[in-house]
């Protein structure tokens, strides 16, 4: 259940903009917030404890609009917007507006505005390894993951024994599937796992070949993209029973926004199929 706490039309005062007499005089920026909170325990109760206490976003917007420097009002609403659901939990969803009523256009007008909406995304993250020591290596990217403040709730499956897939010459795996919570886009959560995997001595060099760690998104949200660096969800899902069997620990009831079939299913599909290659040991 989704309620709405609506902020409207705070009156705070900042030091952003591109021209230095912005950032050195300050003006004033109006700033409206809806902030999306289930509290329907809150109903039952009625007990602050139990929602969201929009006295203290409140204060939290004016502090921050004041104390951080931005050139561009759309950098300044997305921080706001992070900011309000990293600090205050029981926040699921946030959409941040900014007014800038003495924008510097040299002509009659209102003001200007941007407008920004952030949620928590859930993703799902397929992670495996053959070289070293792998559930080591594995507990460090979980480490790594867990240490980035636009990160919650990580989750990661059994760790499973399998075969190499594709490239046969090479050692066994040790396979598994990591769930969280992020309010990264999807190129920032690539580039953020890249630099784990390279952290930890990635090397591509021979096309489903040996790796020390291999961390690919497979589910963002119900985001479908076919972006050159990050197809998603990653093609290869039903394919593959040493990602799907992980993913229904997990959650079986979780449904392929392309395929519209539930992960269940289609590991039910793929291990009766008569093309099924085994992985599983």
């Amino acid at each position: 259940m989704k309620n709405k706490i609506n902020i409207r039309n705070l009156e705070c005062f900042g030091f952003h903009g591109v021209f230095e007499e912005e950032k050195a005089l300050g003006q004033k920026f109006i700033v409206s917030v809806e902030l999306s909170v289930d509290f329907s325990k809150a109903v039952e109760s009625d007990q602050c404890e139990d929602t969201v206490d929009y006295g203290k976003i409140s204060q939290f917007l004016i502090e921050e609009v004041k104390k951080t420097k931005f050139d561009l009002i759309e950098a300044l609403a997305d921080y706001l917007a992070k900011q309000i659901l990293v600090q205050f939990p029981l926040v699921e969803g946030v959409v941040v507006e900014i007014k800038k009523p003495w924008a510097p256009l040299l002509m009659s007008l209102d003001s200007v505005s941007v407008t920004v909406e952030r949620h928590w995304e859930n993703v799902y993250v397929g992670v495996g390894s053959n070289m070293g020591d792998s559930r080591a290596t594995i507990e460090k990217a979980i480490e790594q993951i867990k240490d980035s403040q636009w990160i919650r709730d990580v989750k990661l499956s059994n760790l499973i024994e399998t075969k190499p897939y594709g490239y046969q010459e090479q050692d066994d795996f040790i396979n598994g599937v990591i769930f969280f919570q992020t309010l990264l886009y999807p190129m920032q959560l690539l580039r953020f796992l890249q630099k784990i995997e390279k952290d930890l001595d990635r090397r591509r060099e021979i096309h489903w070949g040996p790796r020390t760690i291999d961390l690919d998104i497979l589910f963002f949200g119900k985001e479908i993209s076919e972006e050159p660096e990050l197809v998603l969800p990653h093609p290869e899902i039903c394919k593959r029973d040493f990602v799907l069997k992980p993913l229904c620990e997990l959650n079986p009831y979780l449904i392929h926004p392309v395929e519209h079939k539930r992960v269940s299913q289609m590991y039910v599909e793929l291990i009766s199929g008569d093309s099924y290659e085994k992985t599983l040991k």
